[in-house]
């Protein structure tokens, strides 16, 4: 025991050694998997709290400095707006209902809580927290923490609702997706058609992008079986007994075939003398943030971009489409002008994971400011506080991408690492706090009462989402399964509900409509919690 008491007073002597030791060993134990679920970083979380605890139980303090978990909150929830941030402000024009609809749910859910939790007798900070936990929000903890001024209440709170909020919205998951066989009209992933032309008008190509709302583009078209294949430019003239090349959702591209005249035997891709077409990455930092319009590549290289892959995603390089660093573009060019288009991109993986150190000072520096800035209200008022100011910048800033010449955004790799490093640091930082008061609190009448709380809590919620998703968004099954991942901002529901959907495209594009909605809505109502 004495050797065990000298370990654990050498972790409180070296809070750096104690947090590496707590990353490490939580990263671990957070990668087994069981049926495809995993705790994932939330089991930093929870070794910080056995660590703490063994501490107390050995009259030795385990805590990770304030600053370090500060720190951590700040990367953490800027991150999380950059990657967020185009995705939210093109849900602002497309799934607006889901968003107001997912919104509305976690008022309603925050209603309840505060009058449950009063009914209990819980505090506030531990209220916060166990809405928090139970709709699995980490920045909402951070909140919810900074607003109370007290770590420990809404840290017991997360982490003993968190784990039922995970397992009950998997099983939601999977009575959203119960009905997806009934569905009709399942969305396609990209596809590439070349389209023999039986109209007898003229019609310009550019017309018919726009009459498709721009999920289509041209990329080749040949005048005649006789004559070379070329880019179809944005203004290319379509005849008949024109070849031209589709790209788009399979659904819509054949509806533009059906429209133009036919599909062809012939495939305009798989010639390759004349053009060629790849995926070049985007690494030139001077074009993050441009349009592919901008990009103006039909007229300096005679080329023409069709698709944008960004992480796992393929998406159609529509002309109003903006750019970001570690894009990778798909571009059908001149043979001979390939290389051209190469260099003007970048084409280069180096770099991608660097940090413009300009850029990310100003942000979060921004972002923190605007967390200081007091809003009044009837009886009182708040500070947004250091998590939501620095979501809020980070999720203009990964609108915008640029600022005159500074880059303000990042590759999606980057913000990926970044987000999960200051993830897992604040919940060291977090569990530490709370690991001298969490076995008390769970083998007292406050265990239960919060355990009550967070299962009224994630059911309420649940609920609610589908009850929206059904009657008022009247989603499909998969997409509703998305929103529900997205709603309560859980990886762990998300990857569920792709495995048992064959990776439904739905699932995800449910997932992005909402998540970042949640992710503010979450933290700002953990928040006004906090501070009743």
């Amino acid at each position: 025991m004495k050797y065990v008491h000298e370990s654990l007073a050498l972790l409180a002597a070296q809070p750096i050694l104690l947090l590496a030791l707590l990353l490490g060993v939580g990263s671990l134990l957070g990668s087994f998997r069981y049926k495809g679920v995993h705790l994932g970083p939330a089991a930093v979380l929870f070794t910080a709290i056995a660590v703490s605890s063994l501490g107390t139980a050995y009259e030795v303090k385990l805590q990770i400095p304030e600053v370090v978990g500060t720190l951590g909150l700040v990367l953490f929830t800027y991150t999380v707006g950059l990657l967020s941030g185009p995705n939210f402000f093109a849900s602002l024009k497309r799934g607006w209902i889901a968003m107001v609809a997912v919104m509305g749910a976690f008022i309603a859910a925050a209603i309840a809580a505060v009058g449950i939790g009063k009914l209990l007798g819980l505090p506030m900070p531990v209220i916060a927290g166990s809405f928090a936990g139970a709709l699995n929000n980490t920045p909402a903890l951070a909140a919810a923490s900074q607003r109370s001024g007290d770590t420990a209440g809404p840290t017991i709170g997360y982490s003993i609702t968190y784990l039922f909020g995970v397992f009950a919205l998997l099983f939601a998951a999977l009575v959203a997706l119960r009905k997806r066989t009934l569905e009709g009209g399942r969305p396609a992933p990209l596809t590439t058609l070349t389209v023999r032309v039986d109209r007898d008008d003229i019609v310009c190509s550019s017309e018919l992008v726009d009459a498709y709302d721009g999920s289509v583009v041209f990329s080749r078209i040949q005048h005649g079986e006789e004559n070379p294949v070329e880019v179809a430019a944005e203004h290319t003239l379509i005849r008949r007994d024109d070849l031209v090349t589709v790209v788009g959702p399979a659904d819509v591209v054949d509806e533009v075939a059906e429209d133009l005249g036919h599909k062809s035997s012939h495939a305009l891709q798989s010639a390759r003398h004349d053009l060629d077409f790849r995926r070049i990455t985007l690494s030139q930092p001077t074009l993050a943030g441009s349009t592919i319009a901008e990009l103006d590549l039909d007229a300096r290289f005679g080329a023409v971009a069709t698709r944008v892959r960004r992480g796992d995603l393929d998406m159609v390089a529509q002309d109003d489409f903006v750019v970001q660093m570690g894009d990778r573009i798909r571009v059908t060019a001149p043979t001979e002008q390939m290389v051209a288009v190469g260099r003007y991109l970048g084409d280069s993986e180096r770099g991608l994971s660097d940090i413009n150190p300009i850029g990310f000072a100003i942000g979060l520096a921004l972002g923190v400011a605007l967390g200081l800035v007091y809003i009044p209200l009837p009886g009182g008022g708040f500070t947004l506080g250091s998590a939501a100011g620095t979501l809020l910048v980070g999720l203009v800033f990964g609108r915008v991408v640029r600022i005159g010449r500074v880059v303000v955004s990042m590759s999606n790799s980057s913000a990926t690492s970044l987000s999960t490093f200051g993830m897992i640091t604040f919940l060291a930082y977090a569990g530490s706090r709370a690991g001298e008061h969490f076995l008390a609190s769970v083998t007292s009448d406050l265990g239960w009462k919060v355990f009550l709380l967070g299962v009224v809590i994630t059911g309420a919620g649940a609920v609610l989402v589908l009850a929206a998703g059904k009657y008022v968004v009247k989603t499909s099954g998969s997409q509703l399964a998305g929103i529900l991942a997205g709603a309560q901002t859980q990886p762990a529901v998300l990857a569920f509900a792709n495995e048992r959907s064959g990776f439904d495209v739905r699932v995800g594009l449910g997932y992005a409509m909402v998540y970042p909605a949640a992710m503010i809505a979450k933290i700002l109502l953990a928040q006004v919690i906090a501070g009743l």
